[in-house]
């Protein structure tokens, strides 16, 4: 375990932070990528604290492609990485014509060129590993398009597609690649008090974070190509044709606006 790091981002909150804390656990060395002035310094320090791990962390924007860049060369020149989870990424719910142009930048810099980036910058070293692995967060929203959500739904598609494309490409490397595709999650007050919302049916499909990463974790070990965690909802977006999820989906998410 001792030369074995795992790079985490968006890993100061929510369920980057839960993968933090699962792979610390299980002893893995970790680089964290967050924000600046989101806690990563007392984060590292309490997982190399209980875990005994390092655990080192690098405070950026990912939205800006330099800045990816930047990470990348500081891992790469310092680590050998055998587990990369992009996780970071951004949503919200706006009228496509009242977003801001720089509102719509960042969820596609963020959600689709940072994690293709981070992923091509970082995938020498990850080929070096004799094992390693790739994991990319998407979401249930890259199943069906979303009103007053519009570019998040279609960024979310773009991961999913990327990474069972990727998957086969390295699939007889020894890099395996993943992707998790969860719904709605109570990260904090504000997620809870949404999804509570949002109905029974929401209520019921919700997930944990800790468990979820747990999950997760797991099934990558695993080389589950494509891990799911809400296969009623999955099911559900399936089934029904899109004149009718779409509408259905749209409305509901349209009440966010009132």
């Amino acid at each position: 375990m001792e030369g074995k790091y795992a790079v985490i981002t968006g890993s100061s909150q929510g369920l980057g932070k839960s993968f933090a804390y699962e792979l610390a656990k299980n002893g893995w060395n970790l680089i964290l990528i967050s924000l600046p002035d989101e806690n990563l310094q007392t984060i590292s320090k309490r997982l190399h604290s209980l875990f005994g791990i390092r655990a080192f962390y690098y405070e950026t924007d990912l939205a800006i492609k330099e800045n990816v860049m930047a990470a990348s060369d500081w891992i790469n020149g310092n680590f050998d990485v055998q587990m990369l989870i992009n996780n970071a990424g951004i949503g919200g719910t706006k009228r496509f014509d009242e977003a801001s142009s720089a509102y719509i930048e960042k969820i596609i810099q963020l959600n689709v060129l940072a994690t293709t980036l981070l992923t091509h910058q970082l995938l020498p070293n990850l080929k070096r590993q004799e094992k390693s692995y790739v994991l990319n967060v998407s979401s249930l929203a890259a199943f069906s398009p979303i009103a007053y959500k519009t570019v998040y739904p279609a960024s979310k598609a773009f991961i999913h597609s990327f990474s069972r494309g990727l998957y086969q490409e390295l699939k007889d490397t020894s890099v395996f690649v993943s992707v998790v595709n969860p719904g709605p999650m109570r990260t904090n007050p504000d997620a809870t008090k949404r999804i509570n919302e949002q109905g029974i049916f929401a209520n019921l499909t919700a997930l944990d974070p800790d468990r979820l990463a747990r999950y997760c974790i797991r099934q990558l070990t695993k080389r589950d190509t494509v891990i799911m965690v809400n296969p009623l909802s999955w099911l559900f977006l399936k089934i029904l044709p899109v004149w009718i999820r779409l509408p259905l989906l749209s409305n509901k998410i349209k009440k966010e606006l009132r």
